[in-house]
């Protein structure tokens, strides 16, 4: 998971910093608004895209098998409450989507109370929402909330500017990264991406208003900045951060049309990124078509891989207990005791009573760190206690091969989960 938090971080980086470079300041309001949209969906999805000509480019590990391990439910299934099936991280990142799921809301009501104690006009198709005692300026979806104060003073221009922002539906845009920031709470790019969309909205009600009166446009924005609701997903006319960067997009001219060859440099960034998640899935043994098959069809599938070349395969860090014991046949023996004390048999499981055998493809990497790289099961309770025992093994010794280079080792590794 946090591998995978680690690139959508990083790619959504990428995106941002090339609209930041290259397209921000250019007058293609409309492709740039769909660039702030699809970008954060495709640093999501892009992780999980593989390549298969690409992937298959990789070298292959070398690939170790080892013989089943038995384990049975006993004691310790008193222990447990299977509270483990969700590790530490997940459980803060569902607390912090629940707290900013609540919060959200809590915006949600706050607008609906501010148009409680407004005075509601329709109009065909917008409805005008007046405040008393207030100054505030901002569009919801078709609602324009507008306060008394404003009304006083010349005000035409602020709904023309609103209902762009009704017209073209930016409500929907605000929403949609509302509901990212609540899914991606832990990530700051989500709050930059959604700063950047309402900035553009702004640009492009301006760039509508001022077909009719340009020289009006601009005294209004240099006159009394106004206050308004602090609330993410609301499309404000008076937001004294944005006055300075629309007049400044205002006074723009108009980019000229062969500059969208810049969208090009998309191209190349996004072949990068596919290079990288396809060669970044690590190459794993074969595993049976039948998950209940025996240890023996699995063994048949990778007699051919050329495990042979390892000279020093890998080990724990503890010398082994009995001298003169089998480097391979040690290693087997601790990695054998460290399932049967790790595990725990899943209560659900229990009382389901749900048996079978688990296959962990795991990698010891040059560094000696362990990583899980496939799994395969008759049942998702048991995947899940067979992969958070194979993550709990401490860091090992890396294996060398003939040339004495130390290299990463893939390892099939059957569970077995027997209910007494």
């Amino acid at each position: 998971m946090i591998h995978y938090i680690i690139q959508i971080i990083a790619f959504q980086l990428l995106f941002l910093v090339v609209y930041d470079l290259f397209l921000k300041k250019e007058t293609f309001f409309n492709l740039n608004r769909a660039y702030l949209l699809v970008t954060p969906v495709l640093s999501s999805v892009l992780p999980f895209i593989k390549i298969a000509t690409l992937k298959e480019a990789v070298p292959r590990d070398y690939v170790l098998y080892l013989p089943e391990v038995i384990v049975r439910n006993g004691i310790s299934i008193n222990d447990h409450n299977g509270f483990y099936l969700i590790t530490v991280l997940q459980w803060i990142i569902i607390t912090g989507i629940l707290v900013s799921l609540l919060l959200f809301i809590f915006k949600l009501i706050k607008i609906y109370k501010i148009k409680r104690r407004g005075e509601i006009t329709k109009h065909g198709h917008f409805t005008e929402v007046v405040i008393k005692h207030s100054s505030i300026a901002f569009s919801f979806f078709r609602n324009i909330f507008l306060g008394d104060e404003v009304l006083k003073k010349d005000h035409e221009h602020i709904i023309e500017h609103e209902l762009v922002h009704i017209n073209q539906r930016h409500s929907w845009d605000l929403i949609f990264f509302e509901l990212l920031r609540i899914v991606f709470w832990f990530n700051p790019l989500v709050y930059i991406y959604q700063n950047r969309i309402a900035e553009l909205h702004e640009f492009i009600a301006d760039t509508h208003t001022v077909k009719t009166n340009k020289k009006e446009h601009y005294q209004h924005l240099l006159e009394e900045v106004f206050k308004t609701e602090s609330i993410s997903f609301i499309n404000q006319f008076f937001n004294h951060s944005l006055i300075k960067k629309r007049i400044v997009m205002l006074q723009k001219p108009k980019t000229k049309k062969v500059w969208q060859l810049k969208y090009l440099s998309l191209v190349p960034l996004l072949v990068g990124m596919l290079i990288y998640t396809s060669c970044d899935k690590d190459t794993v043994a074969s595993k049976p078509e039948a998950v209940e098959g025996t240890v023996n069809e699995l063994a048949s599938i990778l007699k051919d891989v050329p495990f042979d070349n390892i000279i020093v395969k890998p080990s724990f860090k503890e010398p082994c207990e009995v001298d003169g014991m089998d480097h391979f046949e040690c290693f087997k023996q601790k990695i054998d005791l460290h399932v049967r004390n790790t595990f725990k048999y899943p209560k659900e499981a229990i009382e389901k009573k749900i048996e079978g055998r688990v296959y962990i493809n795991f990698k010891i990497n040059t560094d000696g760190t362990v990583k899980v790289i496939d799994s395969k099961a008759s049942h998702p309770l048991l995947e899940q206690e067979g992969i958070r025992i194979i993550e709990s093994l401490p860091k090992l010794n890396p294996g060398t091969d003939a040339k004495g280079n130390i290299v990463p080792v893939t390892f099939a590794y059957p569970i077995v989960f027997k209910l007494n």
